[in-house]
C-alpha cells in the first residue's frame, strides 16, 4: 500500500473532528479556510479531502453555506477501523462499486452450472454464519470470490484480493455493526445477497450488477449510526 497522502490525514483529522466534538447530524464543519489553518495545509488539500468525505456520504456540501455532517461513522466501526485508516478502508468502495458490480454482470453470463453450485454453497454458508453468533465475514468473503471466479477471468480474483484486508475490516465491522440493531438488518443483508444470486442463476446480468452495486451502497451505508 502507498503512504497516507496528506488529504488521507486531513480526512483522518475532520472524522476526529466529528467524533470528538459530538457532531450531530446536519451541524456545519469549520469553514475550509479555518480547517486549512487548523491542520496546516493548503485549502486544496483540505478541499480534497471534503470531496472524499462526501463521496463516502460523510458529509455534504451546500452551495455558499460550506460543508455539514451528513453521516456519522459509527463509534462500533472504531473497533475495526481507527480514523487514520478510514480514508483508505472506506475508499475501496468506490474500486468495489465498478470491480465487484462488472463481476456479477460477467458471472451471470459465462458461469457454468458447477460455478453456479459453488455459488448458491457460498450463500448457504453464508445464510448460517450470519444466522449464528459467529463472525461471518469469511463466509461473505468466500461467496464474493465465488462470485469473481464465475466471471472466467482470474483477473478479478486478483483485483478482489488485493483489496483483503480493507475488505475484511469492513465485512466484519458491517456484521458486528448490524447485529447491534433489530434483526431486520440482517435479515436485509442476506436479502440482498440472494438477490445478487438469483440474478446470476437466472443468468440476468444487468440485474446482477445492480443488485451488487445496491448491496454495496446499502453496506456502506449501515457502517453509520
Amino acid at each position: 500500500m502507498s503512504p497516507p497522502r496528506l488529504s488521507d490525514h486531513a480526512y483522518a483529522a475532520i472524522v476526529d473532528i466529528i467524533q470528538s466534538e459530538d457532531l450531530e447530524v446536519g451541524a456545519r464543519l469549520p469553514s475550509e479556510a479555518r480547517l486549512a489553518e487548523m491542520f496546516g495545509m493548503s485549502r486544496a488539500i483540505v478541499r480534497e479531502a471534503l470531496m472524499r468525505l462526501a463521496s463516502d456520504g460523510i458529509t455534504e456540501a451546500r452551495r455558499g453555506a460550506g460543508s455539514f455532517v451528513k453521516s456519522r461513522p459509527s463509534d462500533r466501526l472504531a473497533a475495526f477501523v481507527n480514523s487514520a485508516e478510514l480514508p483508505t478502508t472506506l475508499g475501496s468502495y468506490e474500486v468495489r462499486f465498478v470491480l465487484e458490480a462488472e463481476a456479477a454482470r460477467l458471472a451471470a453470463t459465462r458461469r457454468t452450472p458447477q460455478e453456479m453450485l459453488r455459488i448458491e454453497e457460498g450463500m448457504a454458508l453464508l445464510r448460517e454464519a450470519l444466522l449464528s453468533s459467529e463472525p461471518a465475514h469469511a463466509e461473505d468473503m468466500e461467496l464474493h470470490r465465488r462470485i469473481a471466479d464465475a466471471t472466467g477471468n482470474p483477473a478479478f480474483r486478483f483485483a478482489f484480493d488485493a483489496l483483503n484486508p480493507d475488505i475484511e475490516k469492513i465485512m466484519r465491522a458491517g456484521v458486528d455493526i448490524s447485529r447491534s440493531r433489530p434483526p431486520e438488518v440482517i435479515a436485509t443483508m442476506l436479502r440482498e445477497h440472494d438477490v445478487i444470486v438469483d440474478a446470476i442463476r437466472a443468468q440476468d446480468p444487468e440485474g446482477a450488477a445492480l443488485a451488487m452495486r445496491w448491496h454495496l451502497w446499502e453496506g456502506r451505508r449501515r457502517l453509520m449510526p
